[in-house]
């Protein structure tokens, strides 16, 4: 287990521009994705209970990482909680990207029930004729 590079009294009592610098320097340091993405989701707490000066922290940063790194098992478990920092469209291309198979899976239902209720409506209108 990895030790943790913030203590909680630092997350939640330390000013914006000290954690921003010293999260960006943490992750330009150790090319830690998934400790950046816990690091960021603590701030959104922080910000939830009140600290509005924390809304879209590091919104730089969070896309790069959801865009231009691997899909890691915590971005795919932590994404919807940052989808306030993209923007529609960028919403639906990281959820292809974060979770395939389940997107693969809902197109595919939404498609089998469209056409099973084009079935049923053709044969309602064949009857009726």
């Amino acid at each position: 287990m990895s030790e943790q590079p913030f203590t909680h009294h630092q997350l939640f009592n330390l000013k914006r521009e000290t954690l921003e610098q010293q999260i960006v320097e943490y992750y330009q340091e150790t090319q830690n994705g998934t400790m950046t993405i816990k690091l960021l989701l603590a701030l959104r707490v922080r910000y939830q209970l009140g600290a509005n000066e924390f809304a879209l922290v590091l919104q730089d940063l969070v896309h790069y990482l959801f865009k231009n790194t691997k899909a890691t098992k915590t971005m795919k478990r932590f994404f919807w909680y940052f989808a306030d920092y993209f923007e529609t469209s960028e919403l639906r291309i990281l959820a292809l990207k974060l979770d395939p198979i389940r997107n693969f899976f809902e197109a595919t239902k939404s498609f089998i029930k469209a056409q099973v209720a084009k079935l049923f409506h053709t044969e309602a209108g064949t009857e009726a004729t």
